[in-house]
């Protein structure tokens, strides 16, 4: 069950978007009274409430925004227990100066947000014996390790438990809770709706993620990445599951580097089969993989992860996705020996991406320049690799005929910039750019009005999401509805 959190400054807004989300199937609905910017009507809230309700009024220290007196805000509490409200939620260092009445369940929570305290099974014991119903634990995680120990601690507890880890590291504990035993988890009415750090939106949590059937069964796989809430892989890999039927989840996982050893070595404990893998890891994840194909190898990167039985295997769908493309374009016969001598690309940025693609044109013999604002990083790359390294403010002199941009130079919300000027752009050269949100970039746009062929990162993403959904499911990926869905995500104004 989703227990959706409502934080508004007036009673009115509260109380139809109560009765919405009742009629849009919300089971529960917490109402954060330390919002309510004048005198609390609690009858008013209450009294012909639509559904069951949790009453919450939630200290500044405990992440609220309660401003008037500590004895009335127990007052507010002895009320709401009072009036038979079904659910309160009381801080455990002042649970006993709130006995238990009537029918009302007694929520005993702690909120740390800062860190997950070492000590989360003393903690829990304390609580526990503060007369509760539920037990709500909800802290910030810095590591991984966080997340396996509270994920822990709701699994093991005799006592209902709710055990969440804030913020973006902590999401797979928000939506694995029933899973793990929780008696709810919660999610936020809206997204613009800031109430907890990581509180995902209650649409995305019922229609992407779709929280209520997630069982024992469903397989898990999702993104590796630092940072990851941009990332659109999991509303186009959750649909494609949902289109075909397979039980499975993607979700993010924001992981530092630091912390990427320690996060492989757990994925098969908590049931994750496969990842995709990208900034700022692709490189580093190779080390992890105790067998890896060729063209990652030899790229030195890897962006797909398949836990295997004991065995890590480490793939690159980026390089096979550019390469369909840039041979599609160019109608390339893959069967010639060198099927790209004579041509020379100029590609811009010195990461992943730009490392698999350059790869991909040299094995084909393709002469590569490699141009990055860091001149070393650039010679680095171009020696491993066999390519040509030049300065960055050299990229426009140089006669290529194909461009490929590489750099996130251009993505949102940087989308009034251009890593290429468009007086250097002509109709005998091709642009290429990565880049996905938006598709529509300035340089794709500058790229059109030059009369150039053209490769969007919408194109090269869904290739290489088609191929990495092979390698999860066995399925061939449903490509139309996989390419429709990031079209209207990321550009949702042309589209409505």
């Amino acid at each position: 069950m989703i227990c959706v959190t409502l934080g508004r400054a007036r009673h009115k807004r509260m109380i139809a978007e109560h009765q919405f989300l009742v009629e849009q199937g919300a089971e529960l609905v917490e109402l954060r009274l330390d919002y309510i910017g004048r005198a609390v009507s609690l009858k008013r809230l209450i009294d012909d409430r639509p559904g069951p309700v949790v009453i919450t009024v939630r200290r500044r220290q405990d992440g609220g925004r309660w401003m008037k007196t500590e004895d009335e805000r127990m007052t507010l509490l002895r009320s709401a227990i009072a009036a038979g409200v079904d659910y309160v939620d009381i801080e455990e260092d002042v649970a006993d100066q709130i006995p238990r009445y009537g029918t009302t369940k007694r929520i005993i929570s702690y909120h740390n947000f800062s860190h997950t305290p070492d000590d989360l099974w003393d903690l829990h014991a304390r609580m526990v014996e503060k007369d509760a119903d539920i037990v709500k634990i909800a802290t910030m995680a810095n590591s991984f390790d966080d997340n396996l120990r509270m994920m822990q601690l709701v699994r093991e507890s005799k006592v209902p438990t709710i055990g969440i880890c804030m913020g973006e590291s902590g999401t797979i504990t928000r939506i694995m809770a029933d899973r793990l035993g929780s008696p709810f988890t919660y999610a936020t009415f809206s997204k613009d709706k800031k109430i907890a750090p990581g509180l995902l939106d209650w649409k995305e949590m019922k229609t992407l993620y779709r929280y209520d059937e997630i069982t024992d069964e469903t397989k898990l796989f999702g993104v590796v990445a630092d940072p990851v809430a941009h990332s659109h892989s999991p509303l186009i890999h959750n649909k494609a599951f949902e289109e075909q039927k397979i039980n499975a989840r993607y979700l993010p996982f924001r992981i530092t580097k630091s912390d990427l050893p320690n996060f492989i070595r757990h994925c098969k404990e908590i049931g994750v089969q496969g990842l995709s893998v990208t900034i700022p890891h692709k490189e580093a994840a190779l080390d992890y993989c105790s067998q890896a194909e060729s063209s990652a190898t030899g790229i030195g990167a890897v962006n797909t992860l398949i836990f295997d039985k004991n065995d890590v295997l480490g793939y690159n769908t980026d390089y096979r996705a550019a390469m369909d493309c840039i041979q599609e374009l160019f109608n390339i016969d893959k069967t010639r020996e060198r099927p790209m001598q004579g041509m020379t690309a100029l590609v811009l940025g010195a990461g992943g991406v730009s490392r698999a693609i350059a790869w991909g044109l040299r094995q084909r013999h393709c002469e590569v320049l490699i141009a990055s604002r860091t001149l070393e990083r650039s010679q680095i790359l171009a020696a491993e690799l066999g390519c040509r390294a030049i300065e960055w403010d050299q990229r426009h002199d140089q006669r290529i005929q194909l461009l490929v941009n590489g750099s996130p130079v251009g993505m949102h919300p940087d989308v009034d910039n251009s890593p290429f000027n468009a007086t250097a752009l002509n109709q005998f050269v091709a642009v290429f750019d990565t880049v996905y949100n938006p598709e529509n970039t300035l340089l794709i746009k500058n790229a059109k009005q030059a009369g150039c062929r053209i490769i969007t990162g919408v194109d090269m993403f869904v290739r290489q999401a088609a191929y990495q959904y092979k390698l999860f499911t066995g399925n061939d990926a449903p490509i139309p509805l996989m390419r429709e869905t990031i079209k209207k995500a990321t550009n949702p104004v042309q589209l409505n």
